[in-house]
């Protein structure tokens, strides 16, 4: 009862109210532009086309792509490029940062620097709009391109460019729903659009599991098999949200200023640094290296003309083999896979936290970590600790990264199904609610009432 008197203190207050609704509508016409198809376009030949691809080269490659969209990829759908070549544009530009001193001197100039940044962000997201596009168009649309469309060159290209610039119209129109729900609704607008989209599955998830499990021979079973898949996924969503919110807190001390007679100063606080400082990100990365080489590989092969059984045959079949196994997993998958998320957890850490420039912040603040010298030595003691926090973290992500594999193979439940109990499904889905709770949890809490997560009160407005 109390959860439920927390929720309807929601919509008691008319601005998070009003938020909240905006949110939801913007999402809403989000999905709608999903089964919005592209003009020209054989949906019902595209849906068949992409079935089968799912099978051979690239096809995890589109599913992972598909996943991110909504579906909307496998439609041929206005909204078919999703919102990734923003989130491709902003990681580009993240690591530039780090590398491009006049880029570094942007970030580091605070609102205005930010700002700039955010502008170059979406000048090229519009080029590579076009140019994923175009590729679009030429790759998965080429089959199911309607004849009036290869009668001549010029026809080509016009539904090429045609498609490929609506295509790019979609993409920016997502990218203004994001920026509209950062500045009206509540939440971080391109997360929730992905978490949106993610989501989207999960009723035809199960529906096809819903559909197994009936006509599975028997039926204790079955029932058996849910109770199992419902246990290990309430299991997954806790250790999820327990390592997400993780940190380490190192002790920080204010130093003291004594200003007549009075003195200032020496407060203890932490910094935190947080267990899974990579995200999703490293899943991403690994992920998208397997597929490029499985991709030709498996292309080389299909395309005949090499011998069965000689070198080269032999070669491609290996790297196909282990870059992407059919049926049981491999363990030189495994290895292969977990390596790949390792090192990226630790370049991407390296990427996003720089131990240099937060010893230098401390020193501004007039803070320090009790028993170690400020500069060098802090920033040494923050790397170290770093380090081995990050040790942890990737060890986690290998894990979920791992788990649908394992679940599908053990449990043998469809992808749609064993996407959510491990990888960037579990991983978005979870950080993205977790942020959005502690939003609203913060409006509840400035206007007196108590909160999802405070466990105080009883969901009333609390008298101060």
């Amino acid at each position: 009862m109390q959860a439920v008197r927390q929720f309807i203190n929601i919509f008691r207050i008319p601005d998070l109210r009003r938020k909240v609704f905006i949110t939801l509508g913007l999402l809403a016409l989000c999905r709608i532009g999903v089964y919005i198809p592209l003009p020209a376009i054989d949906t019902a030949a595209l849906q068949e086309w992409f079935a089968q691809a799912e099978g051979g080269p690239g096809g995890r490659l589109l599913g992972m792509v598909n996943l991110f969209t909504g579906g909307a990829l496998s439609k041929g759908a206005i909204f078919g490029l999703g919102i990734m070549p923003y989130i491709s544009a902003s990681i580009i530009f993240q690591l530039l940062a780090n590398a491009v001193p006049r880029l570094e001197r942007l970030r580091k100039e605070g609102e205005s620097g930010r700002r700039k940044l955010n502008q170059y962000t979406r000048i090229a997201t519009v080029f590579i709009c076009l140019f994923q596009g175009i590729v679009f168009t030429q790759g998965m649309l080429a089959p199911v391109m309607p004849e009036s469309a290869t009668e001549s060159w010029f026809a080509s290209v016009t539904f090429t460019l045609t498609n490929g610039f609506v295509l790019m119209a979609g993409t920016m129109f997502l990218m203004w729903i994001g920026e509209q729900i950062d500045e009206h609704g509540i939440g971080n607008g391109i997360s929730l659009i992905i978490m949106t989209s993610i989501l989207s599955r999960l009723p035809g998830g199960i529906s096809g599991f819903a559909w197994q499990l009936s006509t599975a021979q028997s039926q204790q079973n079955a029932v058996l098999k849910v109770m199992v898949m419902i246990a290990i996924f309430i299991a997954i969503v806790v250790a999820v949200v327990y390592i997400t919110q993780g940190e380490r807190r190192v002790p920080i001390q204010q130093a003291k200023h004594v200003r007549g007679p009075k003195v200032y100063g020496g407060q203890k606080h932490y910094l935190p640094l947080k267990v899974n400082q990579a995200g999703v990100i490293p899943i991403i990365f690994a992920q998208a290296l397997l597929m490029f080489p499985a991709t030709i590989a498996e292309s080389a092969i299909n395309a005949g003309g090499l011998e069965q059984g000689g070198f080269l045959y032999g070669i491609f079949s290996f790297v196909r083999q282990v870059t992407m196994p059919r049926g049981d997993l491999t363990l030189t998958y495994i290895l292969l896979y977990g390596t790949m998320i390792f090192f990226f957890c630790y370049f991407w850490t390296a990427v996003t936290f720089n131990p240099q420039e937060m010893s230098e912040n401390l020193k501004d603040h007039g803070s320090f970590i009790p028993g170690i010298r400020p500069g060098e030595k802090t920033a040494s003691y923050l790397e170290g600790i770093m380090n081995r926090v990050t040790m942890a973290g990737s060890f986690f992500l290998i894990t979920i990264a791992l788990m649908p594999m394992f679940v599908s193979a053990a449990m043998n439940v469809r992808g749609q199904i064993s996407g959510f109990y491990g990888g960037t499904s579990i991983l978005i889905v979870v950080g993205v609610t977790l942020d959005l709770v502690r939003r609203i949890n913060n409006h509840l809490e400035m206007r007196r009432y108590s909160g999802f997560a405070s466990g105080r009160g009883t969901g009333r407005r609390r008298r101060r």
